[in-house]
Parts: structure tokens; C-alpha cells; sequence
């Protein structure tokens, strides 16, 4: 959004926007692979994904969860 606003160009949000949903989309369809090949628990999935929409929970869940997987 500050690149919008500095520069003066919408261009960025859509083309950051995009890129930004498809890599959102891409982590929760990993997501739902490791789910079912590691066969998680609905909490421990739910976790991992509800930290998706949380800045940088994906870091944490990473150092905490997903080490061994």
C-alpha cells in the first residue's frame, strides 16, 4: 500500500495483491497436503493455518511445528 501512495501507481497493489493471494493459497493447499499425508490432528491444522493471517505466524509455526515434519 505505501508504494501505491509514494508512487502513484495502483499498479503495485494489483500487481503485489496477486502475487500475495497466490502464495496465501499455495501455503494453505500445502497445508491441507501435509495434513493428510502426516495425518495432523484438526487442532494442530487449525493452528497452522490460523496462523497464516497472523504477520509472520508462519515463522513461529515453523520453529514450533513443523521442524520435524
Amino acid at each position: 500500500m505505501p508504494m501505491k501512495y509514494i508512487y502513484e501507481q495502483p499498479i503495485f497493489v494489483k500487481t503485489i495483491g496477486m502475487a500475495h493471494g497466490l502464495l496465501f493459497i499455495g501455503y494453505i493447499l500445502l497445508a491441507i497436503m501435509l495434513k493428510i499425508e502426516e495425518k495432523w490432528e484438526i487442532k494442530k491444522f487449525a493452528i497452522i493455518c490460523i496462523a497464516s493471517v497472523i504477520p509472520f505466524g508462519t515463522f513461529y509455526i515453523e520453529k514450533k511445528y513443523l521442524r520435524n515434519a
